[in-house]
């Protein structure tokens, strides 16, 4: 078994957890996805079977999709909704254009530090591992690419965008740095990655439907 398959995370579980219920399945058989999705999200998760883990490094570097939705006025030390709530800070009034001008400001080659939230490591020990046991570290800042920022909706304290990023890039970090730049504080409160290269979510196998895709492979 050689093959690149999309699978659609559901929220919840990690991307680990897919490859575990994938296991049951295929417990024989090498597997390796291709860009983590964090549990509160859901969406496309590439996974490589057998020799074609191979292309696993490669097809990191495909231009990934996502929606996400911005809670303004709090901040979490997860930049998700799974942490807890460190800050709260007025809403500035906001316009439409307000916003386009700041979303123009995060497109093409940005530096963005990672949360301390994160499956970075130091020592081969995960970030995140380390901030539950109370040793925040702040990642150093890194470049990544933002091909496109766009509004999709907004109200006085909530924000929904698309962006389209290349490899690396943490939605959880453009939020809070959106967020700051409006003059606030945020979080992500769902993201939801839409499409990887050329997947998207009518070509990803849902969870429930491994066994239906297994009997037209084999």
């Amino acid at each position: 078994m050689n093959l690149v398959e999309g699978f659609w995370k559901p929220v919840g579980l990690t991307s680990f957890d897919v490859i575990r219920t994938l296991k049951v399945f295929l417990n024989h058989v090498k597997m390796g996805h291709t860009g983590t999705l964090d549990p509160f999200a859901e969406g496309v998760l590439i996974i490589c079977f057998g020799k074609a883990t191979s292309q696993v490094e490669n097809l990191m570097n495909l231009k990934k999709t996502y929606v996400g939705t911005i809670q303004l006025g709090k901040t979490t030390d997860t930049l998700d909704p799974e942490g807890k709530i460190l800050k709260t800070c007025p809403i500035p009034e906001i316009t439409g254009d307000k916003i386009e001008t700041v979303l123009s400001e995060f497109t093409g080659e940005i530096c963005q530090i990672p949360p301390m939230f994160s499956a970075l490591k130091k020592k081969g020990v995960p970030f995140y591992k380390l901030a539950r046991k109370g040793r925040f570290i702040t990642p150093l800042p890194r470049k990544v690419q933002i091909y496109k920022s766009q509004l999709i909706a907004f109200s006085r304290d909530i924000l929904t965008i698309k962006v389209e990023c290349g490899r690396g890039t943490y939605i959880r970090s453009l939020a809070n740095d959106i967020s700051k730049a409006l003059g606030t504080v945020g979080y992500l409160t769902k993201l939801v990655r839409t499409q990887v290269g050329e997947y998207d979510e009518s070509q990803s196998v849902k969870l429930k439907n491994i066994p239906q895709w297994l009997s037209t492979i084999e």
